[in-house]
């Protein structure tokens, strides 16, 4: 059975764009009767706020999105709730998953162990470079503009090691071998690059001591059984990264499906900068079913824009129907 799932960072209330994401990642797991998990990516604590989270989850509920397994939602039922959503409840069987917490804050143990893991292969080295020098010596992605690190510190002596780590703490980069990647995305079909020259030695641990993305989200859709990870096409590069860490780690790899992103009349990606389009604007103005009538419309699946509630979606909902370019949100 397929376990999607949904993996917002709350720092700042949704918008159209994670909308988005949260309703094709719910309709293809559930359109054929799977499950939905919903996890909280917190990582960044600066950022990321709490209460950020417990107003993503009523946006989530009020636009009728239920997810199982996930974190409890802290009220009984959401302040302006018009679809009469049941509050997700713990699904005990999740307890296998090292005690699952759906909060990657509170998961820096299962991390570490990860972690270690990598660095008794071998993998792990120190980097001492501070920002201004990745910027500087490092060659853009050439889909993405992300910075490709030059491996400055790959082959430090010990001598410097040691005089490095007494100036300043290090990042953890793990080393990537200079060897092709392949895998089928299921929407936008055969991917390769190389990891070396494409990906680049990735940080796994920040200097200060948070763990990155690319280890949690990889560990945390293992241990919690994800075998369907739908997100946004920003992402799909990174998906090479995760491969090599779900093979260096010995994990169960899930199936990736990467969907085109919604932007401005510019091209440019909908963000929490865009007040007319976050969930507080829309909620004042719209229905649930006029919102995800909307979407269904704006992606391909509807010929023409009426409401729908989340069955009549789910009835229509298709992969080859939806566009391989960005789509265009001219307004709401």
């Amino acid at each position: 059975m397929t376990k999607g799932r949904f993996a917002p960072s709350p720092s700042g209330r949704m918008h159209l764009g994670n909308i988005y994401a949260a309703l094709i990642s719910w309709l293809s797991a559930k359109k054929d009767g799977g499950h939905w998990l919903l996890r909280i990516e917190d990582l960044d604590k600066q950022r990321c706020k709490r209460e950020y989270a417990d107003r993503l989850m009523d946006d989530l509920l009020w636009l009728g999105l239920e997810w199982e397994p996930g974190p409890i939602f802290p009220h009984s039922e959401s302040a302006d709730n018009t679809n009469n959503c049941s509050i997700p409840k713990q699904d005990t069987k999740t307890q296998a998953y090292d005690n699952t917490t759906y909060f990657q804050s509170e998961r820096n143990e299962i991390y570490q162990k990860y972690f270690r893991a990598l660095e008794e292969r071998g993998l792990v080295y120190d980097c001492f470079c501070r920002r201004a020098d990745l910027l500087a010596s490092s060659a853009p992605h050439a889909s993405d503009g992300t910075p490709i690190y030059a491996g400055t510190c790959r082959d430090l002596s010990a001598a410097d090691r040691e005089r490095l780590l007494r100036e300043r703490s290090p990042a953890k980069r793990i080393r990537l071998p200079d060897r092709e990647s392949i895998f089928v995305d299921g929407h936008y079909g055969p991917q390769k690059c190389n990891l070396a020259r494409d990906c680049g030695d990735f940080i796994l641990r920040r200097a200060d001591g948070n763990f990155s993305y690319q280890l949690a989200v990889t560990v945390d859709d293992a241990l919690m059984g994800v075998t369907q990870v739908a997100r946004g096409r920003d992402l799909l590069a990174s998906t090479h990264q995760q491969l090599f860490l779900y093979e260096a780690l010995g994990l169960q790899k899930p199936q990736f499906l990467h969907f085109p992103l919604l932007v401005d009349k510019e091209g440019r990606r909908l963000s929490k900068r865009d007040k007319d389009t976050d969930m507080g604007y829309l909620r004042s103005r719209f229905s649930s079913q006029e919102i995800i009538g909307k979407l269904m419309f704006l992606c391909g699946m509807s010929p023409a824009y009426k409401p729908m509630d989340l069955q009549e979606a789910a009835a229509i909902f298709a992969w080859n129907k939806l566009p391989r370019k960005d789509i265009v949100v001219g307004g709401f």
